[in-house]
C-alpha cells in the first residue's frame, strides 16, 4: 500500500485537510470540498436483483477505478463501509475481491475508523434521553408506550429482535415492549450519508421522530433534548474516510445505510468532496437496480446536485441463470435456456435505469465456468434490450488490466458534459400514495398497489401531517423486483402489497413496508470464524 497522504495529495487534497488513522488510512476535513472547483462525472454503479451467485458489484466497481486509473484518468471510488454484523454472518466483508479490491481490506471491514460505533452511541444514547422524559413526564401526554425509537447494535442477534425492557422494579422503569435493529438499519446512518454539512446534520437530527403523544403528536430528538449531546458524537463521524484500492487509486468509504429500509448508499459528503477533484466518481448503490439505484436517484442525487452522467449494472452469466429457475449448486453446469429465461430480469432492470434517462453499461462479471454461448446470450440481449453496451469484465481475476474494455465503454457513455435532464419517476409534489404507485409500476413492474387498513391509515397520517412533500424509500426483499423472494426473473401482472408505512423525518424520507422486513438479521448456522495469527493479523476475512 502506498502511504495515505501520498495518495490523498496526488488527488489534489492538501495536507492540512488530511487526518491520518495510521498509515494507510485517514479523514478528510470538510473544509476540503470544494463548491466552485472543477467537477468530475458522476457514475452510479448497479446491480441485477441479488442471488446466491454473488455479482461482485463491489469487486466491479473497484476494478473499474482501478481501469480508469490504467487509462490515466483521475478517479474515485465512493462506497459505503461494510457494517460489522454480516462479517460474521452469511456476506462477509465488503471490500470487494481478488485482484479488486480496497487496501486496507482488513481495517475498513473491521472497526475502520470508529464511524458504525459513534453513529450506535448516538442512536442509543437518544434511546436512554427518551426513555427518561417518557419515565419523568417531562412531555405532557407522552407516555412511555407511545414510545417508537429502538435500539442497535452491530451484530446479528436474533434474541434482540423483540424484547422487554425496565423489567426488575421501578428503578428499572419503563417497562415496555421494544427492540434492536442492526446499526446499519439506524435513522442516524441515513442522516449521515445523507447530510450536506454540520448545520445539515444538526437539522436533520432534530427532527428525528422517537414517539407520539396521546393524542398522536410526534415527538422530536430537539424535544427530549438530545441534539447537542449526539451532535458531540458524530462531529468526526460526519468527515469521510479515505483508503485506496490495490492499485492505488483513492476511495471514499463512508456511511453504511441499510438497502432495503434506508437508501442504501455512501455519503453525499463524499460524493461532492470527490467530484470536486476527479475526472469520475464511480459511486455504487447498494443491493440491485430496484432498490439501490432508484433510491440513489430519488432520495440521494435530487436533492444534492449528484445526478449521474450513466450507469453501470453488474450481472453475470450464473446470475442471469439463476433468475432463469437454475439452482444456486447448479450454477456452474452450461444451461443456455436458463440463460434466455432468466434475462427477463436484466431487460427490465436496463429498462427501468433508460427510463430515467441515463446510458447503462452492463458490466458482465467474468467466471471460468461461463460458456462463450452464454455469455453471447447475455451481452446481444442487454444490447437489444437498449444498453449502450455490454462488456465482459475480468476484474476480479486481472484487477484493472481486465477492465480497460469496460472503462473506455463507460467513459464513452459519460462522454457528454452535461449530464442528462432526468425523468424522475414521480414529481416531488406528488401525494404519498401517488408516488408509491409510480414506483410500483415502473420499477417493481407491478399492475397496481393495496394496502392493509393500518398501513392506509398511517399513509394518510402522514400526508396530513405535512410529510407528503418527503420521497418515498421502499422497504422490501432485495431478491426479487417484487416485494416477495419466491419471485424471481421480472415478475409482472401482479399487486403490490403494502403492510406498514414509517416516517424517517430526520433523514428525508417516507418508507412504505412491503412484504416482511428484518431489520436484525440472525446469524447462520456456521457463522464465519475468525482470528488472528502471531503477528495479529487477521485470518479468515
Amino acid at each position: 500500500m502506498r502511504p495515505i497522504m501520498e495518495v490523498a495529495e496526488e488527488l489534489g487534497l492538501s495536507r492540512d485537510s488530511i487526518i491520518p488513522y495510521g498509515r494507510h488510512k485517514a479523514k478528510i476535513s470538510l473544509d476540503a470540498i470544494r463548491e466552485d472547483g472543477r467537477r468530475g462525472k458522476m457514475v452510479v454503479v448497479t446491480g441485477i436483483t441479488p442471488t446466491p451467485a454473488g455479482e461482485g458489484k463491489t469487486t466491479t466497481t473497484v476494478g473499474l477505478t482501478q481501469a480508469m486509473g490504467r487509462l490515466g484518468k483521475s478517479v474515485v471510488a465512493t462506497l459505503r463501509e461494510p457494517s460489522l454484523g454480516p462479517i460474521f454472518g452469511i456476506k462477509g466483508g465488503g471490500t470487494g475481491g481478488g485482484k479488486s479490491v480496497i487496501e486496507p481490506d482488513d481495517e475498513v471491514n473491521i472497526h475502520f475508523t470508529g464511524d458504525a460505533h459513534a453513529v450506535g452511541s448516538a442512536h442509543n444514547l437518544l434511546a436512554a434521553l427518551t426513555d427518561n422524559v417518557a419515565q419523568r413526564g417531562k412531555i405532557e401526554g407522552f407516555r412511555p408506550e407511545g414510545i417508537t425509537w429502538r435500539r442497535v447494535t452491530d451484530v446479528e442477534d436474533r434474541a434482540l429482535r423483540t424484547i422487554m425492557t425496565g423489567i426488575g422494579g421501578a428503578n428499572n422503569a419503563p417497562v415496555r415492549e421494544s427492540g434492536f435493529d442492526i446499526v446499519t438499519a439506524s435513522e442516524i446512518m441515513a442522516i449521515l450519508a445523507l447530510s450536506r454539512d454540520l448545520a445539515d446534520l444538526r437539522r436533520r437530527l432534530s427532527r428525528i421522530v422517537v414517539g407520539y403523544t396521546a393524542e398522536s403528536e410526534p415527538v422530536s430528538a430537539d424535544d427530549v433534548g438530545a441534539v447537542g449531546s449526539m451532535m458531540s458524537l458524530l462531529r468526526y463521524a460526519i468527515q469521510p474516510n479515505i483508503v485506496q484500492t490495490g492499485e492505488g487509486q483513492p476511495v471514499i468509504v463512508h456511511a453504511g445505510p441499510f438497502g432495503n429500509i434506508a437508501h442504501g448508499c455512501s455519503s453525499v459528503i463524499g460524493d461532492r468532496l470527490a467530484l470536486g477533484y476527479a475526472d469520475y466518481v464511480l459511486s455504487e448503490a447498494g443491493f440491485g437496480a430496484d432498490l439501490g439505484f432508484e433510491k440513489f436517484m430519488h432520495i440521494k442525487a435530487r436533492f444534492n446536485g449528484l445526478e449521474p452522467h450513466a450507469a453501470v449494472i453488474v450481472a453475470s452469466v450464473r446470475a442471469v441463470k439463476y433468475h432463469g429457475g437454475v439452482r444456486a449448486r447448479n450454477l456452474d453446469v452450461p444451461n443456455a435456456d436458463a440463460v434466455r429465461e432468466g434475462m427477463a430480469n436484466l431487460v427490465h432492470l436496463i429498462g427501468m435505469i433508460k427510463s430515467f434517462n441515463l446510458p447503462v453499461v452492463v458490466a458482465l462479471n467474468h467466471f471460468p465456468t461461463d460458456t462463450a454461448e452464454e455469455t453471447a446470450i447475455v451481452k446481444r440481449g442487454a444490447e437489444e434490450a437498449g444498453a449502450f453496451a455490454a462488456v465482459e469484465s475480468k476484474v476480479f481475476a486481472e484487477g484493472g488490466a481486465g477492465g480497460i474494455e469496460l472503462a473506455q465503454a463507460v467513459m464513452a457513455a459519460a462522454e457528454p458534459d452535461e449530464h442528462p435532464e432526468i425523468d424522475y419517476a414521480y414529481p416531488i409534489e406528488a401525494t404519498l400514495r401517488d408516488k408509491v404507485v409510480a414506483l410500483a409500476k415502473r420499477v417493481y413492474n407491478a399492475d397496481r398497489v393495496t394496502y392493509v387498513l393500518a398501513a392506509g391509515r398511517q399513509m394518510r397520517r402522514f400526508q396530513e401531517r405535512g410529510w407528503g412533500n418527503l420521497p418515498v424509500c421502499m422497504a422490501k426483499t432485495h431478491l426479487s423486483i417484487s416485494h416477495r423472494a419466491a419471485l424471481k426473473g421480472c415478475p409482472s401482472g401482479y399487486t403490490f402489497q403494502i403492510s406498514d408505512v414509517r416516517a424517517s423525518v430526520g433523514a428525508g424520507f417516507i418508507y412504505p413496508i412491503a412484504g416482511s422486513i428484518v431489520t436484525m438479521p440472525g446469524l447462520p448456522g456456521s457463522p464465519r470464524q475468525l482470528d488472528v495469527d502471531a503477528n495479529g493479523a487477521i485470518l479468515g476475512l
